[in-house]
C-alpha cells in the first residue's frame, strides 16, 4: 500500500480479470483504476483523483480527524487506533474521549479587542475600529478540562440532591424516627422521589444513555451494569409506590409503604459520577509528557532578511529562511548554525542534562534551549517535519497502539458483563430460595450489588494507561517508542546485535592517513581519485574524505557512471578510467588482486580499530585511505549495563576482522562478526531466532535496515539514516548505546505496571463479585451494601490509573 498515492499493488496466485476485479470493487463502492504492474491508461489522472477522493472518505469515516484542537479517542481503544471529530462517550465502552494533543493545537498567540472580538492580530497595537489597545486571546481550554469542569458541575449537583435523599432514608435508624412527626413515611417517600428527578435525568442521565446504547449496539460495557442496576432500583421505588398492594407483606414497612431505594440509586449514581470526575482529572496527567513536548514549541521567532530583523510566527518559515537565535530563547524549527557558536540545553528531548557545544554547521533541534551566545540558523525542516514534531506525533500513535498483552483483557471483557448479569439472576434467586426474611428485599438488594461492584473498566485500561505513560516518559528521555508492541516485546529481549560505525562509534569518521601503492600514483593523485569518487556518496565515511580533501584544497575531478555497491564500495569513472574503492570484498568484485604486502601494511591500521578503504584503477590497486572513527564514551559502559541484564551483545559490522576484533576487545565483547554484508546480517538475525532467542538490533545506516526489520525489536540511531528509523520499533533520539539500557528499563517498567494493574482488576472483580452476592454472609454475617459497591466501583478504576502514573517517576 502506498498511502501517499493513493495506491495498492496486489499479487495473485492464478490471474483474475482486470474486468471482473474493476466490477468487484465497484460494488464496495468508490472509483479505482486497475492496470497490469509498469502500465498507466492516459486517463489514469483523472481515476486516481477518483480514488483518492473514495480512499479519503473512507477514512474519514474510519478516522475522522478532529478540529481545531486536536483529534478524540478511546482510552481503552476499543476500535484501536480510531479517533473521532468531537468529544462525547465511545460508542463501544461508553467512556468519555479523550482528546489527542498535538501541535496543530498550539496556535500562535495571537491579539484582539476587548470592544470588537472580530478584530484579530498577529502582533499587539490598536483597534483599527475603536483605537484600543489589543489584547492577548485566551486559549480555550483543552477538552478535557472542558469535560472536567463539566462533570464536576453536574456531580456536585448530584450531591446536593443526593445527600437530603441520604440522611431522609438514614432517619430510619433513629428511634422514634423525628421526621415521622412531620409527616407521614409515604409523604418523605414522595419527597425522596421529587429530590432524585434532578439526579438520576439530569446529574447522570447521560449513563442510562449510554446503557440503552450499549444494549442496543450489544456493546456491553461498566454502564450496562450500572444502568441495569441504578436504574433497577429507583423504578421499583417508583412502582412500590404508585402500586404498593402489587407486593407482598415482606416488600412493606410497618406503615404499610413499599421500601424505597432512591438513597441506593442516587448514591449509586453519584458515587459513579465522583469516578468519571476523578478519572476526567487522572487522564489529564497521563498525557502530561506530550503536553509538557508542546510547551517546548515556541511561537515566535527572528527573521534575518536583507540584513533586517523581524519577528515573524513559526507557521510562517519557511525551508531556507536565515532565523537568529538569541541568549536563553527556544530553537524555533530544525536547522543547521550558519554563524556563530553556543552551547544548547537538549535535556528535554534526549534526556541528557549536560549541554551540548555547538558551532557552524552543527544540526541544531526545535523546542531545545539556547545557551548564552546568539547566533544564525538556516531553516532545514518546519512545520510538521521538525523533529519535535515527529516525535509528539510518534508518542501520540504508541499512546493509541495496543500491546499482545491486552488480548487477555480484550477476551475476558467480552464475557464479562453477560457473565456477570447471569451471576446477578443467580444472586437473586439463591437468596429468593434460601435467604432469611424478608427474602425478596436481600434477593434484591444483593443483586444490585453484584451488578454495581464489578468493573470491566478497571480491566480495560489496565494496558493503555500504563502504555500511555511510559511512552511519554520513554520520549521525555530520549527513547522513542513507535508501537505498544514495542515495549512489550523489549521486555523479553535476551540477545542484542549491534553495528559498529554510527552506533558503538560516534559516527563521525576523520581520515587520518591516504596512503599509495608503488610509483604510478602519488599520495596527492590517490586523495584526488577518493575525494572525487566519494564526492558522489553520502556514505559517512565518503563525507569524511571529501571534507578532508577541501582542507587539503585538492582539486575535484568530474566523476561518471558513479553507483554504490551495497556493503562493499563505490565505483565510477574518472577521465576515462575504471575506479573503485571499497574494502576487500570491493577490489575482489572489480578483479583487482591484492598482494600479501598490501594486506600487511592495512592491517597495522585494521588492528588499532581503524577502518582502510582501496582505490583501484582499471582493476589495479594504487592506494588506501586510512579512517578512523572514535568509540562514543557511553558505549562501553552501556554494554556492560546490558551484559549485567543478561542480555547477549553482538557486534555484527561490515568493517574487516582486524578492525572488529580491535573494538570488541576494548569494549569487551566476547562474541562479534566482521564482514557482514546486509544479508549477513538479516541471515544472523534469522539464525538467532530459529533458536529460540529474542532478537534486538541496533544500528543506524541503510545496511542495517533489512537486519531492523526482521528483527523481534530493530533500534534505530536517531543520528542514522531516514530508512533505518523507517525500519525500526524503537529509535534513540541521542543515538547512544545508553539509550537501549533507557529502553530496557523503561520496558521492564511498563510491563511490571501492566501487570499489577490486571492483577489489580481481576483481583478486584474476582473477590469483590462474590463479596457482593453474599457468601460471606453465612459465615461472618457480612453483606454489602449497594452503595459502598458503586463507591469501590468507582474507585477501582482510578486505582488503576493512579498506579499507571508512578510510571513518571521512573528512573531511567
Amino acid at each position: 500500500m502506498n498511502l501517499a498515492k493513493a495506491e495498492a499493488t496486489i499479487e495473485m496466485e492464478s490471474h483474475i480479470p482486470i474486468e471482473k476485479f474493476q466490477d468487484a470493487l465497484k460494488k464496495e463502492g468508490g472509483t479505482y483504476s486497475i492496470h497490469k504492474s509498469g502500465e498507466r491508461h492516459h486517463q489514469n489522472d483523472t481515476a486516481g483523483v477518483d480514488a483518492e477522493r473514495s480512499r479519503s472518505t473512507k477514512a474519514k469515516n474510519e478516522k475522522p480527524k478532529g478540529k481545531g484542537t486536536g483529534t478524540f479517542y478511546c482510552p481503552m481503544h476499543c476500535e484501536g487506533d480510531k479517533t473521532y471529530e468531537k468529544t462525547g462517550d465511545c460508542p463501544v465502552c461508553g467512556m468519555d474521549l479523550v482528546e489527542e494533543q498535538n501541535l496543530s493545537a498550539k496556535t500562535s498567540e495571537q491579539w484582539t479587542c476587548p470592544m470588537h472580538p472580530e478584530i484579530v492580530k498577529d502582533e499587539p497595537g490598536a483597534c483599527p475600529i475603536c483605537g484600543m489597545d489589543l489584547v492577548p486571546m485566551e486559549a480555550d481550554s483543552s477538552a478535557e478540562e472542558k469535560t472536567y469542569n463539566k462533570l464536576l458541575k453536574k456531580f456536585w449537583i448530584a450531591v446536593a440532591f443526593t445527600l437530603p435523599i441520604f440522611l431522609i432514608a438514614m432517619s430510619d435508624m433513629i428511634p422514634n424516627n423525628p421526621l415521622y412527626t412531620v409527616m407521614k413515611q409515604k409523604n418523605w417517600n414522595w419527597i425522596q422521589l421529587a429530590l432524585s428527578i434532578p439526579v438520576v435525568f439530569y446529574a447522570t442521565w447521560m449513563f442510562f444513555e449510554r446503557a440503552y446504547k450499549s444494549i442496543k449496539t450489544w456493546n456491553l460495557n461498566m454502564f450496562t451494569l450500572i444502568g441495569i442496576g441504578a436504574g433497577a432500583a429507583w423504578l421499583f421505588s417508583v412502582f412500590g409506590m404508585l402500586f404498593p398492594d402489587f407486593f407482598p407483606a415482606q416488600f412493606k414497612t410497618e406503615s404499610g409503604a413499599v421500601h424505597v431505594y432512591y438513597e441506593v440509586s442516587t448514591i449509586i449514581l453519584t458515587l459513579v459520577l465522583l469516578g468519571q470526575v476523578l478519572e476526567a482529572r487522572a487522564h489529564g496527567k497521563t498525557n502530561s509528557a506530550i503536553k509538557e513536548l508542546l510547551k517546548l514549541a515556541p511561537n515566535k521567532a527572528i527573521l534575518v532578511k536583507d540584513g533586517k530583523e523581524e519577528e515573524v510566527t513559526i507557521d510562517s518559515i519557511k525551508l531556507g529562511d536565515i532565523l537568529r537565535v538569541k541568549p536563553g530563547e527556544k530553537i524555533p524549527v530544525d536547522g543547521v548554525i550558519s554563524e556563530g557558536s553556543t552551547t544548547v540545553d537538549e535535556s528535554m528531548i534526549t534526556g541528557e542534562p549536560i549541554p551540548v557545544n555547538k558551532a557552524a554547521n552543527d544540526k541544531v533541534t526545535s523546542g531545545t534551549i539556547n545557551g548564552n551566545q546568539s547566533f544564525l540558523m538556516k531553516a532545514e525542516k518546519v512545520g510538521a517535519d521538525t523533529l519535535l514534531s515527529q516525535i509528539i506525533q510518534m508518542v501520540n500513535n504508541a499512546s493509541r497502539s495496543r500491546a499482545p498483552i491486552q488480548k487477555l483483557a480484550d477476551t475476558v471483557s467480552g464475557y464479562f458483563v453477560p457473565i456477570v448479569v447471569l451471576i446477578s439472576i443467580i444472586t437473586f434467586v439463591v437468596w429468593a430460595i434460601f435467604g432469611p426474611e424478608p427474602v425478596y428485599v436481600y434477593a434484591f438488594v444483593n443483586a444490585i450489588a453484584v451488578l454495581i461492584i464489578a468493573c470491566p473498566c478497571a480491566l480495560g485500561l489496565a494496558t493503555p494507561m500504563s502504555i500511555m505513560v511510559g511512552v511519554g516518559k520513554g520520549a521525555q528521555n530520549g527513547v522513542l517508542i513507535k508501537n505498544a508492541e514495542a515495549l512489550e516485546k523489549m521486555d523479553k529481549v535476551d540477545t542484542l546485535i549491534i553495528d559498529k560505525t554510527g552506533t558503538i562509534t560516534e559516527g563521525k569518521p576523520t581520515v587520518e592517513k591516504v596512503g599509495a601503492f608503488g610509483t604510478n600514483f602519488s599520495e596527492k593523485e590517490v586523495l584526488q581519485y577518493i575525494v572525487s569518487l566519494n564526492s558522489k556518496s553520502e556514505h559517512p565515511l565518503a563525507e569524511a574524505t571529501v571534507k578532508y580533501g577541501k582542507e587539503k584544497n585538492v582539486e575535484f575531478l568530474s566523476a561518471e557512471k558513479f553507483s554504490a555497491v551495497t556493503g562493499k564500495g563505490v565505483e565510477g569513472n574518472i577521465n576515462g578510467k575504471k575506479v573503485d574503492l571499497g574494502n576487500s570484498k570491493m577490489m575482489a568484485y572489480a578483479k583487482a588482486e591484492l598482494t600479501s604486502e598490501m594486506e600487511t601494511e592495512a592491517q597495522s591500521f585494521q588492528k588499532q580499530g581503524k577502518t582502510v578503504s582501496y582505490l583501484s584503477i582499471d582493476s589495479k590497486v594504487v592506494g588506501y585511505v586510512v579512517i578512523g572513527d572514535k568509540i562514543k564514551a557511553t558505549s562501553a559502559k552501556a554494554i556492560k549495563a546490558l551484559q549485567d541484564k543478561g542480555i547477549a551483545v553482538i557486534m555484527l559490522t561490515g568493517d574487516n576482522h582486524d578492525t572488529a576484533q580491535a573494538v570488541a576487545k576494548e569494549l569487551n565483547l566476547a562474541d562479534f562478526k566482521a564482514g557482514m554484508l546486509p544479508e549477513n546480517k538479516l541471515q544472523e538475525v534469522e539464525k538467532l531466532q530459529n533458536s529460540g532467542k529474542v532478537v534486538a538490533m541496533a544500528g543506524d545506516g541503510i545496511n542495517d535496515a533489512p537486519a531492523l526489520a526482521k528483527s523481534d525489536v530493530g533500534i534505530a540511531m536517531g543520528t542514522g539514516t531516514d530508512v533505518a528509523i523507517e525500519s525500526a520499533m524503537i529509535t534513540l533520539v541521542k543515538g547512544d548505546l545508553h539509550g537501549i539500557v533507557k529502553a530496557r528499563e523503561l520496558s521492564d517498567g511498563v510491563m511490571r505496571n501492566i501487570k499489577q494493574n490486571l492483577f489489580w482488576a481481576l483481583g478486584y472483580n474476582i473477590l469483590g463479585i462474590p463479596i457482593a452476592a453474599g457468601v460471606l454472609f453465612p459465615i461472618f454475617g457480612l453483606l454489602l451494601s449497594p452503595m459502598i459497591a458503586a463507591l469501590a466501583m468507582s474507585f477501582s478504576s482510578v486505582s488503576v490509573i493512579m498506579n499507571a502514573l508512578r510510571l513518571r517517576s521512573l528512573k531511567l
